[in-house]
């Protein structure tokens, strides 16, 4: 097999760059960003891209699946699937894959310190003795994470790694999920506002789906209260955006830290000048050992289905 003649679209760059100078190297690669007008690239090399590699920003929608009648295979660098038409490849026949568990560590880690942000106000501190106000008084008193409680929507890998680690803080766990877990002994609530109302840190851990969109709102976040905090390191559409901003905005909710937003890479303009709420530009799988692990498993992936063996993270 000339693997060199096989074209593969790669929908817009990831970093590290490691990615894309392997598939440059192994494949005929076509880089979608560069052609602002998407049809430019897609007409005249539309009978030759075999296989499409996306990510949590831009997978493959169905208009783009359309456009490629030889696509063989979406390869997809991230664990979430929001941004690929699943049923329209199974209709197609083509096979998707994508990340998973290479992840879970680093969004756990971040889950944990973005608790730790904004409960003890670091990124405030860090400010605080940057701008040389340390001379002129302490500064204020902040508010500790060990013993609170926290719940968990989605006790999936992410999830359960999130409480783990927040055992060792000795914190309550409680948990929401579709269904209760037979092999944890946490407490489970059979909805969330039940979930909400009885912690006091929420973590949105769960898959995008249209059951989950907006699964944090108005409701909920009222649930959790004026001293409740909100963690959201899912995908920006489990929040209402417009609802927590107001929450955050009138004191009705006590935090946040968010790592993604309903409408990236736009961030509500009216957070930026609160202390209470911490905001990160979607770094959850973001460490240089995991990107490249996940890289090396896309590669993996399209290696495998171009000699005809079997795939190793299949979704469809």
């Amino acid at each position: 097999m000339d693997s060199n003649s096989i074209g593969v679209l790669m929908t817009c760059p990831m970093s590290p760059p490691y990615l894309e100078q392997e598939l440059d190297r192994r494949y005929r690669l076509l880089r979608f960003w560069k052609f602002p007008q998407k049809s430019e690239l897609l007409k005249p090399h539309s009978q030759e891209i075999r296989a499409v590699v996306g990510n949590a920003t831009i997978g493959a929608n169905a208009e783009l699946i359309d456009a490629l009648p030889k696509l063989e295979i979406v390869s997809s660098y991230s664990v979430g699937l929001d941004k690929i038409d699943l049923a329209k490849c199974k209709e197609r026949g083509i096979k998707v894959t994508y990340t998973p568990d290479l992840i879970t560590d680093d969004a756990a880690d971040l889950g944990i310190a973005l608790i730790l942000a904004v409960l003890r106000k670091i990124c405030g501190c860090d400010l605080f003795v940057r701008r040389g106000l340390w001379k002129n008084g302490d500064f204020q008193l902040t508010s500790k994470f060990t013993g609170k409680s926290v719940g968990i929507i989605g006790l999936g890998r992410i999830g359960t790694a999130i409480a783990k680690r927040a055992e060792a803080f000795d914190c309550p766990i409680s948990y929401y999920s579709r269904s209760e877990k037979a092999d944890t002994n946490y407490k489970y609530y059979p909805s969330v506002i039940d979930l909400a109302s009885n912690c006091q840190i929420l973590v949105v851990a769960c898959s995008l789906t249209p059951e989950t969109r907006h699964i944090i709102n108005r409701e909920v976040i009222d649930a959790l209260g004026p001293k409740g905090v909100l963690i959201n390191i899912g995908r920006g559409p489990h929040v209402d955006e417009a609802e927590l901003v107001s929450a955050l905005v009138e004191g009705r909710l006590g935090g946040a830290g968010l790592d993604v937003f309903e409408n990236e890479p736009e961030a509500p303009e009216e957070l930026f000048g609160l202390d209470n709420v911490v905001l990160l530009p979607h770094v959850g799988s973001g460490t240089i050992e995991t990107r490249t692990a996940m890289a090396d498993l896309v590669l993996g992936n399209l290696e495998a289905h171009f000699l005809n063996k079997p795939l190793l993270t299949p979704v469809v």
